[in-house]
């Protein structure tokens, strides 16, 4: 059986947004040529505000708060910032025979498997996309999923909110939510799990996804 092995690269830098949208450009197209491996890339974003492609411009309650940016990916408005881990998936759909919901569902079950893994019961929830923890009655968001399709390869990818300063979302609606519906690993008391659950998600991801990763030194 053949190998399947796509390249990974964890980030310690904060990363400018179009810097990386430039990157990802760049990258998808290559993939697409033949001209390297698939792609996952680990970082963080300084503050700022996204509006995805639904975005509405009521859900941008404070539009001076932060740097706003409008982006080619699915879904509303959302924030990047130091705390938030982000993921962004430079993959082949087609090589895997994935049509984009069965990618989604497969995305879901990544982040649902390596929440259970530090001790979290994460959930999907069917009236709004990402991954949601109960706090009694409530649902809190804490994952969010933004995809863009290109040429049968994706870009963009996934956040979650590690240790954020949640008071940063209060600027906009995020995805359409009240700001207050969302939370952290570390407002759930799971602070001292951060600094692994890197490790947590590649490991899941290889399980779920069915492939091999391979860690690069360096992001070119």
């Amino acid at each position: 059986m053949i190998e399947y092995e796509i390249e990974y690269f964890l980030d310690k830098k904060i990363i400018d947004y179009p810097e990386s949208i430039n990157f990802m450009e760049k990258k998808i197209e290559d993939i697409h040529k033949n001209r390297c491996k698939e792609f996952i890339w680990f970082l963080e974003h300084d503050n700022i505000y996204t509006a995805g492609t639904s975005s509405k411009p009521k859900d941008l309650l404070n539009k001076n708060k932060f740097k706003v940016y409008k982006t080619s990916r699915g879904g509303q408005y959302t924030y990047h910032g130091p705390g938030q881990r982000i993921v962004y998936l430079m993959l082949n759909l087609r090589k895997k025979g994935y049509d984009i919901r069965k990618f989604i569902s497969l995305i879901e079950k990544w982040i649902i498997n390596s929440f259970e893994d530090i001790g979290v019961n994460a959930v999907t929830d069917k009236n709004h996309i990402g991954i949601w923890i109960k706090d009694q009655n409530d649902l809190k968001k804490i994952s969010s999923i933004g995809l863009r399709v290109r040429k049968g390869i994706t870009f963009h990818g996934i956040s979650i909110n590690l240790n954020p300063n949640l008071d940063n979302f209060k600027g906009i609606n995020p995805c359409g939510n009240d700001p207050k519906d969302v939370t952290s690993l570390e407002e759930i008391g799971l602070k001292n799990k951060i600094k692994k659950f890197d490790q947590v998600l590649l490991k899941n991801f290889s399980t779920v996804f069915d492939v091999t990763l391979k860690s690069k030194k360096t992001l070119k």
